[in-house]
């Protein structure tokens, strides 16, 4: 209890109410840890980590994937891309590679970046969560003003960017489409989907396109960020509900990595016709429209075709560690173990004596 030695009347107490909470007073167990209750956990532990490592990486050993770097292979288009005056410029690359078997199942295509790095704070931070829940920017400049998305907010003019921000603009943007080659005078494209591909939450919750009956007259008084070929309601000439803040590219963009070497999905393959039952063994082509340059940062660029199991795609990491951990445990019971045998013995032949 606290104790306060003649108070002014005048004062309150400042001593702590006296309720069990206050004065520590509510029961507590200590748990007595004893050899026969650790020693088990230990074994345990050990043996549950053990057997969900060897499941992991059972079942990432059946994922079957394919990485094609096309970073060298369109070495001209990344020579055109490096002088900003062409991004006009189309420039189309062909990239061709061998699937030696078949590739059942859901396959899904990724991009993936080398030596982009997207943890940097200013670079995290560099949006406006208001713009992306489809507030009128347009009178509202002030408030992009005053975001974090300097220097990518407004231009010169006074026009504001849609989307603002330094993750907008260096939004990927090389368009890939996939081709079979069942034979050499046939080129089948194969059919790939643009759509449904980000969470659940991203797509219904954090973003949302400005309210308007024309999408491009809820983006008027508004443009592109620099870097960008075509405004946001045009990301998607072949679906209009893809457009703007809801386009899926865009919303896996603005998800950004923890590390410089990364991949994001890019489309799902369309499992109709010949590819009902996955991707066949034999030769693809990768036709890539070339616009997003990494020579100025040493990057590289590749393109994965995935299947994925119940724990998802290729990657030995979580199986690894678990392994890792149940070893470490199991190890830490013997050592346990044996120090109890020890002492015991010696414990017996004292009381003995």
């Amino acid at each position: 209890m606290c104790k306060n030695s003649s108070p002014a009347p005048e004062q309150p107490l400042r001593c702590p109410d006296n309720s069990a909470f206050k004065q520590q007073k509510l029961p507590a167990w200590k748990p007595r840890l004893k050899p026969a209750l650790v020693i088990p956990t230990f074994f345990g532990i050990g043996c549950f980590c053990l057997a969900v490592g060897i499941a992991l990486l059972l079942a990432v050993t059946s994922v079957k994937e394919i990485q094609v770097n096309y970073s060298e292979r369109c070495s001209d288009c990344s020579k055109l891309r490096e002088n900003s005056s062409n991004w006009d410029k189309e420039c189309l690359c062909l990239t061709n590679f061998t699937l030696l078997e078949n590739m059942p199942g859901d396959i899904f295509m990724y991009y993936g970046l080398h030596n982009f790095y997207q943890n940097h704070r200013r670079y995290v931070h560099s949006r406006s969560y208001a713009q992306l829940l489809g507030r009128d920017v347009n009178v509202r400049t002030s408030e992009i003003q005053n975001s974090n998305c300097a220097p990518f907010a407004v231009y010169k003019n006074g026009t504001p960017m849609a989307p603002c921000g330094a993750i907008a603009n260096s939004m990927f943007n090389d368009t890939i489409d996939l081709f079979y080659y069942p034979n050499s005078a046939t080129a089948l494209q194969v059919p790939l989907l643009r759509r449904g591909n980000t969470w659940w939450t991203d797509k219904n919750v954090k973003f949302h396109n400005p309210a308007s009956h024309n999408l491009s007259s809820a983006f008027a008084g508004t443009a592109r960020p620099p870097y960008w070929h075509k405004p946001a309601y045009l990301l998607d000439p072949e679906d209009e509900e893809n457009n703007g803040y809801t386009n899926d590219d865009f919303i896996i963009w603005m998800r950004v990595a923890a590390f410089p070497s990364f991949k994001n999905l890019y489309c799902r393959l369309s499992r109709t016709n010949e590819f009902a039952d996955g991707l066949p063994a034999g030769n693809y082509g990768l036709h890539i429209s070339y616009n997003f340059p990494v020579t100025n940062f040493d990057g590289r660029k590749h393109v994965v075709l995935s299947t994925v199991t119940w724990s998802g795609g290729r990657n030995l990491f979580l199986g690894i560690a678990y392994i890792v951990t149940g070893a470490v445990t199991l190890l830490a019971g013997c050592v346990i173990t044996a120090i109890y045998l020890k002492y015991r013995k010696k414990t017996t032949e004292s009381q003995e004596q």
